[in-house]
């Protein structure tokens, strides 16, 4: 399948619409620009040493250890090297990048390369608008480490740099392409002899056929229940169409009391209703919730298409994970049900005080090398920005059917980015009105009215910086 066809379509479809920062406080950063940078390092540039790499300076490098892990990362930090063999680089991962690295971006030591990621991520606000970040125009005008006659913005997939630019300056590589769905094995259902439902009506109907057999037919992580906000949010987009994002993402009033979201809020209910969730979910994170999943306690659940990767230890032999997207709600839906909500994410930046600045840029050389970019894609079955990575690659069963999904889903793909835009908003606000929801102690009304109070607390909060959608 050709992905630059994909992410084009899509990225016409308002897919890839750029995010801008988050809503937490502001973290305190020692500021940045050329001229206070701390950049200490800086080699002589060359036809091979375009960014002017010191080839004996250190090079430090920080990793969210999520649902990727950070083997990718030593596998790219092997490249880089492998190019500057005298560079002693320090790698390091960890799940809480805020706490980890805030109190060196305020004393003016960051590491040279983030990947800031995670619950626990750095809100993107206070760093842009301190100017924290180095700008990567550079890297783009750079040419690509193994594709002769292009530059590194020569083989990114559209949109790719878009999704990272902040003010029109290209400041958050975001690496992977993240497809969002609703999973099941097909090995479990190919022995019960089950199809995926293509219509709502038809989903509950099945549900009750899974509950039946002894099976429950949804598990979600209860300790971060927006996941389940996401499948939701899906249906009422193919319902009202795209401009139900664009109300959201925009704080307009009411925007979560639509007719569609108010359809697919009662659609959902009936999940909780007739009790077609596992017992105990609510008190379950991710990865539980996960495993409970492919342990066969559940048919479905809902997450990105990193969720290969991350049960890959306690995935069974031949449970062939497919994603799929949701359920039409009925014939007058605006999007086909084959429409899938994806993304660009998984975002790296370089600090303006990195001392090895340069180093930075060239590890993204590194990862947006076409060897990098496959390496990724065989080690954690996600897909990445870089245009034709996937070609000579065998991709495991569950990114397999990603792809197909994607390519099925063409200009009909949709997302999101109230989540960018105003951090709090999902990960706090939506995220509490979720578990009230999905362990059955509010109504669908209340679910969408606490949705509702809590994007009203952003759009009158004034200290918050506002950002506007127009596709």
């Amino acid at each position: 399948m050709n992905r630059r066809d994909i992410l084009r379509r899509t990225a016409a479809a308002g897919l890839l619409a750029t995010p801008a920062a988050g809503l937490l406080a502001g973290c305190a950063t020692g500021g940045g620009g050329d001229d206070d940078k701390g950049e200490t390092y800086k080699g002589t540039k060359s036809e091979q040493n375009p960014l002017g790499v010191k080839e004996d300076a250190p090079l430090e490098v920080v990793i969210f250890n999520g649902g990727f892990g950070e083997d990718y990362a030593k596998a790219h930090e092997a490249m880089y090297k492998e190019k500057y063999p005298k560079a002693e680089i320090k790698h390091s991962a960890t799940q809480e990048i805020n706490k980890t690295l805030q109190p060196r971006f305020v004393d003016g030591t960051p590491p040279d390369v983030v990947n800031n990621s995670g619950a626990g991520q750095i809100d993107f606000n206070g760093l842009v608008s301190q100017n924290a970040i180095a700008d990567l125009r550079e890297l783009l005008d750079a040419p690509s480490l193994d594709v002769p006659g292009k530059t590194v913005r020569d083989t990114l997939l559209p949109g790719a740099v878009e999704v990272g630019s902040y003010d029109g300056n290209f400041l958050v590589l975001n690496y992977t392409y993240t497809a969002y769905g609703i999973w099941h094995s097909t090995k479990l259902f190919g022995e019960r002899g089950w199809q995926y439902a293509k219509t709502w009506d038809e989903h509950i109907a099945l549900c009750k056929q899974i509950k039946a057999a002894g099976i429950a037919p949804w598990t979600y992580a209860g300790k971060h229940p927006r996941y389940m906000s996401w499948p939701l949010i899906a249906t009422a987009i193919k319902f009202g169409g795209p401009s139900v994002a664009t109300a959201i993402d925009n704080l307009e009033p009411n925007a979560w009391k639509s007719d569609a979201m108010k359809t697919a809020a009662d659609a959902w209910y009936q999940i909780v209703k007739d009790k077609y969730i596992l017992d105990g979910s609510p008190g379950l994170d991710h990865v539980q919730s996960q495993t409970a999943w492919c342990q066969g306690k559940a048919a479905f659940i809902s997450c990105g298409s990193w969720l290969e990767n991350e049960q890959k230890k306690v995935t069974p032999e031949g449970f062939n994970m497919t994603i799929q997207p949701t359920p039409s709600l009925g014939s007058g839906d605006k999007l086909p049900f084959e429409a899938l909500r994806g993304t660009a994410g998984e975002p790296f930046m370089v600090p303006a005080k990195a001392k090895n600045l340069a180093g930075g840029l060239e590890y993204f050389r590194v990862m947006l090398s076409k060897k990098g970019a496959q390496d990724f894609t065989r080690k954690v079955s996600s897909l990445t920005v870089v245009a034709g990575s996937t070609e000579g690659v065998e991709l495991p069963f569950g990114l397999d059917t990603v792809v197909k999904a994607l390519d099925a889903s063409g200009s009909n793909g949709f997302n999101w980015v109230y989540n960018n835009y105003y951090r709090k908003l999902e990960r706090e606000l939506v995220d509490a009105a979720c578990g009230e929801f999905f362990s059955g102690r509010t109504s669908p009304a209340d679910f969408l009215d606490q949705c509702q109070k809590g994007a009203d607390s952003i759009a009158q909060d004034s200290s918050i910086k506002k950002y506007k959608r127009t596709a």
